[in-house]
């Protein structure tokens, strides 16, 4: 039997201050006690969801994706988020799939959250970035593209739904947090997957605050863990056993429109 099992990590973020955060991780992820192999951090999990990429970006040679690279090694996991990167003269919110080996997958965040001035610092990405492991398929986005469920739209693939698992790490404000809840479970539902949903929690330095909220969400929509605020970890294992009699009883995806989204 199929499993993946996914440790969610909620916690604050020091505004804008790198090596306060990579070292605020490194102890969480090696407190980690169960066994596990995927865990998740927020969005621009080592700065917080800053609008001064100027000074803030990286290079993929920089010191966060390093940091990634060792502790993934080091702990023998997955480790994904995203960080504020600089490519070829552009600013990317970049998620970073980080597999044990070194190896990594990258996916530029398509939606900029142009409510907060995003779109007027970060380049918008033009394709998705499906992971795969062990036999699942992780469709993987960042916060705002949440609200645009044809981005996510799961497609059929060789008589098969094309992902298994999609994954939203986020800076997902208080004040709208029942949106979040609900487009997560909307998510999971219409595209009978298993959604992950990781976010931040306290106060960033625009004094929004972040209640977290992280849930992991089967694919009728029924959320697995318990409601989580504050600071928070926690490991749940996902079976493929469920997600396959689930799409065999109730095979809505065979159903779906066929369509092509454009760059």
């Amino acid at each position: 039997m199929s499993t993946l099992t996914v440790t969610i990590i909620q916690s604050d973020l020091h505004w804008e201050d790198k090596g306060a955060n990579l070292a605020m991780f490194r102890e969480k992820i090696f407190a980690i006690k169960e066994k596990t192999e995927l865990v998740v951090l927020p969005e621009m999990f080592s700065t917080g969801f800053s609008m001064n990429p100027e000074r803030l970006a990286e290079t993929m040679d920089g010191e966060t994706i390093a940091w990634m690279k060792q502790v993934a090694t080091q702990k023998n996991i997955i480790l994904t988020g995203s960080v504020i990167i600089k490519d070829k003269g552009q600013y990317f919110n970049r998620l970073i799939w980080m597999l044990p080996n070194g190896q990594m997958g990258v996916y530029d965040k398509r939606h900029r959250f142009a409510y907060a001035g995003e779109d007027e610092h970060y380049t918008a990405g033009n394709s998705r970035l499906i992971a795969s492991v062990k036999g699942w398929k992780i469709n993987l986005m960042i916060c705002y593209d949440l609200r645009f469920p044809v981005w996510s739209r799961q497609q059929v693939q060789s008589g098969e739904p094309e992902y298994d698992v999609l994954v939203y790490v986020a800076n997902w404000p208080e004040k709208r947090v029942q949106a979040w809840q609900k487009l997560l479970q909307a998510r999971a539902i219409e595209n009978q997957c298993f959604v992950i949903g990781v976010n931040r929690t306290g106060v960033d330095g625009n004094d929004h605050s972040y209640t977290g909220d992280s849930m992991v969400v089967n694919p009728y929509g029924e959320p697995l863990n318990p409601k989580t605020e504050g600071e928070s970890i926690f490991t749940v294992t996902l079976q493929k056993a469920e997600l396959e009699a689930i799409r065999t009883k109730l095979p809505f995806w065979k159903d779906g429109d066929h369509f092509m989204i454009s760059p």
